[in-house]
């Protein structure tokens, strides 16, 4: 794909809800539904998510200030975390008490805030780890190389191919500690890739990123929809939010409190007072994501 390709403005999904939309409301086909998920930490409710769908083959963000509770989502979800109560189900199957490995085994990945590179390990190393598919990886199979050296070299192939595209194969002998934040990002959203994955949750992905990175950064999440991938990601740069998500769900004090299109989103009373704590008649975009914006004259 060319530069003037990856750059230009995405095309969004549309019709992507059934029904007036509110928190909550249905999606045609969602690829993940969540109903009743409560945690506590002691008399703290972190999350008490009634009812959220996320839809198929779109890209979904999932905002809110501080202490929403949309990484502690995350991590139930996913298995890193067990909620007090809720069921939830990606493709119509239950992932409830599932660890964090079973999840991901079934098409659901996760990156983390925090990247969680290897540091000791070369760039090559951190994404062959990431294959679920190498035989070798048994005690019995891995002494017999001819069991597994033919798929060891098909995972090196598709760990190159991957590299590649997010332009990090001239890095693959160099320990991932020597790595920029935003090259770990970049690192953490490639091995992903590894796993074939249906559906890819960045928990903010552009936290910490080089500038220089962050179009890069932008056109990767754009792909894998391109691609075939469901994305959901945390992320409070309204501007990016903006720019490439299909669908918004906001988060505060642990509940679900709005959904729609970014521009509805941002415009919501509900969700302003989550963000600034008083009703205005201001656009969220404007204040949290350095838009700007046209401006009215009062003549008529």
């Amino acid at each position: 794909m060319s530069s003037n390709e990856s750059s230009s403005t995405p095309v969004k999904s549309t019709g992507l809800h059934v029904g007036a939309i509110k928190p909550g409301v249905a999606k045609k086909d969602p690829i993940l539904v969540a109903d009743g998920v409560h945690r506590q930490f002691g008399g703290l409710v972190a999350v008490d998510v009634e009812h959220v769908e996320i839809p198929r083959n779109a890209i979904t963000a999932l905002i809110g200030p501080n202490g929403a509770g949309k990484t502690t989502f995350f991590n139930l979800l996913t298995g890193f975390d067990q909620p007090d109560r809720g069921a939830w189900s990606f493709n119509g199957n239950s992932l409830a008490k599932l660890s964090a490995f079973k999840v991901a085994r079934r098409g659901l990945i996760r990156t983390f805030q925090l990247t969680k590179a290897l540091g000791l390990l070369t760039v090559m190393d951190n994404m062959k780890l990431g294959s679920t598919e190498q035989t070798g990886e048994k005690l019995s199979a891995s002494l017999f190389p001819f069991l597994w050296k033919k798929k060891e070299i098909e995972i090196e192939a598709k760990a190159l191919e991957i590299l590649t595209r997010f332009k990090l194969d001239t890095k693959r002998d160099d320990f991932a500690a020597s790595l920029s934040g935003g090259q770990r990002k970049l690192l953490e959203m490639a091995r992903a890739l590894m796993t074939n994955p249906e559906l890819v949750m960045l928990d903010e992905p552009m936290a910490g990123v080089n500038p220089a990175l962050t179009q890069s950064l932008l056109d990767h999440i754009l792909n894998l929809k391109k691609d075939g991938m469901t994305v959901l990601f945390v992320e409070h740069d309204m501007q990016m939010v903006r720019h490439i998500a299909d669908w918004v769900i906001v988060m505060a004090e642990g509940k679900v409190v709005a959904e729609g299109s970014p521009d509805e989103v941002m415009k919501n009373t509900a969700v302003i007072d989550a963000y600034l704590g008083s009703h205005q008649d201001i656009d969220l975009g404007a204040v949290t994501g350095r838009i700007t914006l046209p401006k009215i004259s009062k003549e008529k």
